[in-house]
Parts: C-alpha cells; sequence; structure tokens
C-alpha cells in the first residue's frame, strides 16, 4: 500500500512560533517522501483544526499522520480520537514534540527552527512503518510485588494491602527495616526511629494481604503489565520458622557462627570469640609455630 502522510505543524500561540520558523517547518514537510500534505495552524488541539485534519484524512485519502506540537502526554489521545473519528486506525498516527523538546529548550531561532525539521522528518520516517493495531481486554492480576524491606517498601505494601490488594513483600537481608532499623533519632525532627519502624514491623506480619519473603531475591521477571510471572531464590535459615520462637539460643549454640576479626581475643594458644551478645566461647587457636 503506497504511503500517504500528512504532517500538521502547530504554532501553539507562541509557544512554539515564538521560536520556531513554524511555515518554513510545514514548507519543508511537503519535500519529505510519502507526504501528501503539509500544513501549520495556530491551536492543532481545536476543533477547527480537527476537523480540517479529519476532511484531509477523508478527501486525500491520507492513511498516516504526523502532529508537530506539544507533548503526546498532553493531546496524543485528542488527535488518536480525531484519526480514529475519520475512519484511520489510531496507531497509525505518530506525534512529534517541537515544544518541551525544540522550542522550549532552544534559545535561537535557527537552531530550534532545524530541530523542529529533523523531529519532524524522524515522525515522517517512523510513521511508515506503522501497522494499525486493534485495543484488546485481558485479563489483570492485581497482586503488587514489592522490592525491598525498608520503611519506603513497608509503607507501600501497608498502603497497598490497607486498599485490599495482595502484596508481595522480597527483602533480600534475613529481616525487614532496612537502614531504619539501625537508626536511633530520624531527621529533621529527631523522632525516634523505632518508635516509627516498630508498629510498622507487626502491622506487616499481622496484614492477611502481605505475604513476607525475607532472604530472597528476585531473580527472574517475565510477562506484561498486568500479567507478570516473578521468580523468587528463597535461600535457606538453617532452622524451621514454623518453631522458631525468637529466643535467640540457636544463635549463641551454632558452631557456623562468624565473628568479625577484630572481635577476636587471642589467649595463649587458643582464640576467644565474643559473639554479638556478649558471651565468649574458647576455640582452638594456631599452634605455636604457625
Amino acid at each position: 500500500m503506497e504511503v500517504r502522510t500528512g504532517v500538521y505543524v502547530c504554532h501553539c500561540g507562541t509557544n512554539i512560533a515564538g521560536t520556531v520558523d513554524v511555515a518554513a517547518v510545514a514548507e519543508y514537510a511537503a519535500t519529505l517522501p510519502g507526504v501528501v500534505v503539509a500544513r501549520h495552524h495556530e491551536h492543532m488541539c481545536s476543533d477547527p483544526a480537527q476537523n480540517m485534519l479529519k476532511s484531509d484524512i477523508r478527501e486525500l485519502g491520507l492513511n498516516r499522520v504526523v502532529v508537530a506540537a506539544c507533548s503526546p502526554h498532553m493531546h496524543e489521545p485528542t488527535f488518536r480520537q480525531a484519526c480514529e473519528a475519520a475512519g484511520l486506525n489510531r496507531y497509525l498516527f505518530q506525534m512529534a514534540n517541537i515544544r518541551e523538546h525544540c522550542s522550549w529548550v532552544t534559545a535561537d531561532r535557527k537552531q530550534a527552527t532545524d530541530k523542529a525539521r529533523a523531529l519532524v522528518t524522524a515522525a515522517v520516517r517512523r510513521v511508515a512503518w506503522h501497522q494499525p493495531l486493534e485495543a484488546r481486554e485481558v485479563s489483570v492480576n492485581p497482586a503488587t510485588l514489592v522490592v525491598g524491606g525498608g520503611i519506603a517498601g513497608i509503607q507501600a505494601a501497608l498502603e497497598i494491602a490497607a486498599a485490599g490488594y495482595q502484596v508481595y513483600l522480597v527483602e533480600r537481608q534475613p529481616s525487614i527495616g532496612g537502614h531504619m532499623a539501625q537508626f536511633d533519632k530520624t531527621f529533621p525532627t529527631l523522632d525516634c526511629a523505632a518508635c516509627i519502624l516498630t508498629p510498622k514491623l507487626s502491622q506487616v506480619a499481622k496484614d492477611p494481604h502481605i505475604r513476607l519473603f525475607t532472604n530472597a531475591e528476585v531473580v527472574d521477571v517475565s510477562g506484561f503489565v498486568g500479567n507478570f510471572r516473578v521468580k523468587i531464590r528463597k535461600r535457606p535459615r538453617y532452622v524451621r520458622e514454623e518453631r522458631c520462637n525468637g529466643c535467640g539460643v540457636c544463635w549463641n549454640m551454632c558452631p557456623a557462627v562468624v565473628v568479625p576479626a577484630q572481635r577476636r581475643i587471642r589467649k595463649g594458644a587458643a582464640v576467644i570469640k565474643v559473639s554479638g551478645d556478649g558471651h565468649r566461647r574458647q576455640v582452638p587457636g594456631p599452634s605455636p609455630g604457625a
């Protein structure tokens, strides 16, 4: 099928025309391959301009449309609806942002105009490769994955859970709390960090909508928006978590506890290991000739 493109350049009042030579850009666009018509208008988002665009689609047989104007976040849906109303698939449309990306950030008029020409050229070449698409509905899984169990992740999980949605909270460390769990006071109010954090830790543990994975990491994410599949690697703790009551006896008796070198006290041919709770354990030291 022959590509028949219409190009429409917006003045946007003086937002664009105050810096860019809009007429020159439209004149240049008319010379690009596949362009059937190129026009400029004071406000492309206005009803008269959209009616002009619809009329050109019907009367000139346009099968591609490029609008050089403001941000697509603002008016791309507007122009897509206009294309659709004229019988053209809404996805055979391309927008070039010559306001935020050009006139608002380029003081020199010649440079701004040259950049606008380049952006329009790119849009014309791109839209020629567009294919008609059809919108469809798919089921969405409303569950949310929160990666990181610091104070921000905890708060996010609690608020999502409060709205009634399932939350999966993944933390790589053995416990949640992050850096805030190590603080005494918070800046700038000097509030007690534990007073803020501890109730939230309890809420996470009790909330039926939050499933907590600690000592775990996300290793793979696949799928698409609303239908993601996530693989989590959960490292072993070597304790039966369902029986753990947090007494800490296993920590004191575990032979695998690693004590930092600076906390080892040499005593003759033996080494005294000082654990985190202050208990000392004597273990064999190096031989005298070592």
